[in-house]
């Protein structure tokens, strides 16, 4: 008994702390070769995608909307100034992210408008006096994650969009000729399992959660997560449990990317609250408001081990609506081996834009097609719109007779999102329901 118990706590611990290890693997990803598009750059650098994302971006469910600005952010010596420009009007967000995948902050249009500003940027416990002439954005931890999303209406828009991305800088205010100390190493066990939980062990001591998840992290200390020995050194009986842990949580996760506890309206999972496990920390853009809050202890915990796997550094709902589906009206799993429509009457109501991306299942990322099509929506050249303004989109791997409205699909299963970027009231309040993928072949 005691036994199976170590086992469940070892899956627990895998749920609770695989959002951040899953999140600094992709931090340090970036930080050394970069992430597809974006071009890997040291701390404190911003790394700049000049071109909408491709299949050759290998990020979960990653946008083919936005050009991509990344940077990740040591604050171990001290503040650092970010400063944006005027976009005339253009959307775009940065997004802060920590290193346990709270979204603590925006910057942009819909957070803080789209003049040009500087915001100080300070380490946890920083409490130095400043000149008020920038907003402070206090981190929850040393390393976080900034994720700049630039709209840009095609080709030829991208000049002006990469002046814009040229002029977003980060600049310490402590200069040193030290790199920052970036992520701490973990040595390799040779072991899948083991090696996510020496990187859970020694990253979470590294980087300490919300006050509020303390206990929780302290109750893994029977596993040998919580101390100074490393995860291979410890009794063979207790690194036997960490793996079964590991696998009954890889099981849970799962489960959970397909459920959760998002609603699920005409085959939707309608996931406008999944990156609401934020209870703690609200710098500017973020509203610390009772409806954006998962307060349930165990459903926070699981929608966030879900949304890391499923959609890593995605927004609040009220920044971008996400809505998904892998099933058409019938409840039978998306598959390129048939022909669908999905008949959106009327359009999304946003304020900025909205579109609907393919990815493949179950990794999630883009999909290599004729036409070298990955998204569909209101900024589309060419899109048809019906008679009483409704738009029909044909989702299929095989090509269609015309494919103005066509999104391509890969050959077996799929799960497309459709991103409302500043959506409208109707969207959030849930008036407005995304009909049902009706299967045509």
């Amino acid at each position: 008994m005691a036994e199976a118990r170590s086992v469940d706590a070892a899956a627990k611990a895998y749920l609770y702390g695989f959002p951040l290890v899953f999140n600094l693997e992709q931090v340090e990803r970036y930080a050394t070769t970069g992430i597809g598009a974006v071009p890997g750059a040291p701390f404190n650098t911003f790394g700049h995608a000049r071109e909408l994302a491709g299949p050759a971006d290998t990020f979960v469910s990653i946008n083919n909307d936005t050009v991509y600005s990344m940077a990740q952010v040591d604050l171990g010596d001290g503040p650092v100034v970010l400063s944006v420009p005027d976009t005339g009007g253009r959307y775009y967000v940065l997004q802060l992210v920590d290193a346990w995948t709270n979204n603590f902050a925006y910057v942009g249009k819909r957070a803080t408008g789209t003049g040009p500003g500087t915001f100080l940027l300070v380490p946890p416990g920083w409490d130095e006096p400043t000149d008020g002439t920038s907003t402070v954005i206090r981190f929850p931890t040393r390393i976080a994650s900034i994720v700049g999303r630039w709209a840009v209406d095609g080709p030829d828009d991208l000049p002006a969009v990469h002046a814009l991305q040229d002029a977003t800088t980060l600049t310490p205010v402590n200069r040193s000729l030290v790199p920052p100390e970036g992520l701490p190493e973990v040595a390799s066990t040779g072991d899948g399992a083991l090696d996510f939980w020496e990187r859970y062990r020694v990253w979470s001591q590294a980087f300490a959660p919300a006050p509020r998840d303390a206990g929780l992290q302290a109750s893994f200390e029977p596993l040998g997560l919580t101390g100074t020995t490393p995860v291979s050194a410890l009794d063979d009986d207790v690194r036997a449990r960490l793996v079964e842990g590991h696998a009954q949580g890889e099981a849970a996760l799962e489960k959970i990317l397909h459920s959760g506890n998002s609603p699920h309206v005409n085959g939707w999972q309608v996931t406008l609250h999944v990156f609401d496990y934020n209870l703690d920390f609200f710098e500017v853009g973020t509203l610390d408001e009772p409806g954006w809050k998962l307060t349930d202890p165990e459903v926070r915990i699981a929608e966030r081990a879900g949304a890391a796997l499923g959609g890593l550094w995605g927004n609040h709902g009220y920044e971008a609506a996400y809505v998904m589906t892998y099933v058409d009206a019938d409840g039978q799993q998306l598959d390129g081996a048939h022909s669908y429509t999905l008949r959106l009457s009327p359009t999304p109501p946003v304020d900025a834009f909205w579109s609907l991306t393919m990815y493949d299942v179950p990794s999630f990322f883009l999909v290599d097609n004729p036409i070298d099509r990955y998204s569909i929506g209101d900024r589309t050249p060419g899109l048809v719109t019906d008679p009483d303004g409704a738009v029909t989109i044909v989702l299929s791997h095989e090509r269609p007779t015309d494919t103005s409205n066509w999104l391509p699909a890969p050959a077996g299963p799929f799960r497309p999102i459709l991103r409302m970027y500043s959506p409208s009231p109707e969207v959030l309040d849930g008036t407005y329901e995304v009909p049902a993928v009706h299967r045509t072949s």
